[in-house]
């Protein structure tokens, strides 16, 4: 049985844990060469080790993907060890305190927007590089959106609006990358079980003031979401995914 990902070279940031751990994992058991993002390169090892025999596929590039020059040294990278770039899954992220939005200080703030949004749009400038100067020419892009990318929780101010923001980028970069076949589309998930959401089973903030523990699904169907994704030809995209705890508080009002 052939692999869709046979052959094919993905980057995947925010590779150490979580979303993009799995993602990662699930794209090399479908036969992806992945470059693994991430801050930390013991991290990054670890989830090559997971791999197994499907790790001799992969390399690990210490990365901050709030700057230009690590961003542009990640790509060079791949493309030194792997030839080319087919896939990008743009997952890094990252969150403020949940307080008040008048006592948030103004540096976790710059910290959300810089992670969220300024290292989504870096990294997909050096994959636009890499995939419109390559023969063939063309690849995709996958952003990790988010349930607050539609809807806020309690205190989320920074989350919220740069998810809501990635929304606008994935459609841009759509669009501009029609004439050099780059096709980008965006993920939005809810409560996928990842060490970032597992406190939602003890309980979390509600609309109406309230502390309820919400359901978690498995980070796998995250991960295969993310492989039907990058499945596909380029003459055909997935704009946007909602994958999500069937039960969670997002499908109704309060």
């Amino acid at each position: 049985m052939t692999m869709s990902g046979e052959g094919k070279v993905a980057i995947v940031t925010g590779a150490g844990s979580g979303v993009g751990r799995g993602a990662a994992l699930a794209l090399l058991a479908e036969g992806y060469s992945v470059a693994l993002a991430g801050r930390r390169e013991d991290a990054l090892a670890e989830t090559i080790a997971e791999a197994d025999s499907n790790g001799d596929r992969a390399i690990a590039v210490a990365t901050d993907v709030t700057q230009p020059n690590a961003c542009a040294a990640l790509f060079a990278a791949t493309t030194k060890a792997f030839g080319r770039l087919d896939l990008l899954f743009n997952n890094a992220g990252a969150g403020a305190p949940p307080v008040n939005i008048e006592d948030l200080p103004f540096e976790q703030w710059q910290m959300v927007v810089h992670v969220n949004l300024t290292g989504v749009f870096l990294c997909t400038q050096e994959a636009f590089k890499v995939m419109k100067a390559q023969d063939p020419m063309g690849g995709r892009i996958i952003n990790n959106g988010s349930i607050s990318a539609h809807a806020p929780r309690p205190n989320s101010a920074p989350y919220t609006s740069t998810k809501h923001a990635v929304t606008g980028l994935t459609k841009s970069t759509s669009l501009d990358g029609r004439k050099y076949n780059i096709a980008c589309g965006q993920i939005d998930i809810g409560n996928a079980l990842t060490p970032m959401a597992a406190r939602m089973a003890d309980g979390v903030p509600q609309a109406d003031g309230s502390v309820k523990p919400e359901p978690l699904m498995h980070v796998d169907n995250v991960s295969q979401a993310i492989v039907y994704m990058a499945s596909l030809p380029l003459d055909a995209n997935v704009q946007t995914l909602t994958v999500m705890a069937t039960q969670m508080p997002f499908v109704g009002r309060g």
